[in-house]
């Protein structure tokens, strides 16, 4: 039986074969970038044996847990895993530009106070349920950032706007109302602006 004699090549192999798990262009890109670092450190270490290149790189299992292990906590997963739901899928709750959740909820009241009478009330709640679980499940926010979010532009109009409607103490006419929801106007474009700032890449 005939026997490789390259070293580099028996390692870059045990490493693909290690990293089997790991989407193809991950895994090609994995392999490049050990290529390249090998080549450099033989380029500035020429006296150095391959050997100890080799070893100073680490174990091909080792390395090829780390990627994966990478790859997983980057939403990427394993190749030919099958496509995860809900909360248990950061790579599809990363797809969602983050745009999309704050202009759901910043359109959310422009719909009720456009168009008071059916159907725009429901858009707008629509709108506001769809946006406010499109943010917490980002992945571009800090729960801390999401949980105020969801309070200032869901909750707290939908609050006010409740007790607004079925009190009877308010004040009469349309100004009032116009201006309140003026003011809610504000308050949400203020918020998703914040939001926008503060986004992780």
């Amino acid at each position: 039986m005939k026997t490789s004699t390259d070293p580099i090549r028996d390692y870059l192999r045990a490493v693909e074969r290690e990293a089997c798990a790991l989407p193809a262009d991950r895994r090609q890109e994995l392999l490049a970038d050990l290529a390249e670092h090998i080549e450099v450190t033989r380029a500035e270490r020429p006296d150095t044996a391959i050997t100890t290149v080799l070893t100073e790189l680490g174990d091909p299992r080792t390395i090829a847990q780390t990627a994966l292990a990478e790859a997983v906590e980057a939403g990427l997963g394993p190749a030919g895993a099958p496509a995860r739901s809900g909360a248990d899928a950061p790579a599809r709750r990363g797809k969602v530009h983050p745009l999309v959740p704050l202009l759901m909820l910043t359109l959310s009241l422009p719909f009720m106070m456009i168009f008071p009478d059916l159907p725009g009330p429901l858009i707008g709640v629509l709108f506001r349920i769809t946006g406010a679980v499109l943010l917490c499940t980002s992945v571009h926010w800090t729960a801390v950032q999401k949980t105020t979010g969801v309070l200032v532009t869901a909750v707290l109009p939908t609050v006010v706007i409740g007790a607004w409607n079925l009190s009877s103490g308010g004040p009469a006419g349309d100004t009032p109302a116009l201006l309140a929801n003026l003011a809610m106007l504000a308050l949400l474009t203020g918020t998703a602006t914040w939001l926008w700032r503060a986004r992780q890449a």
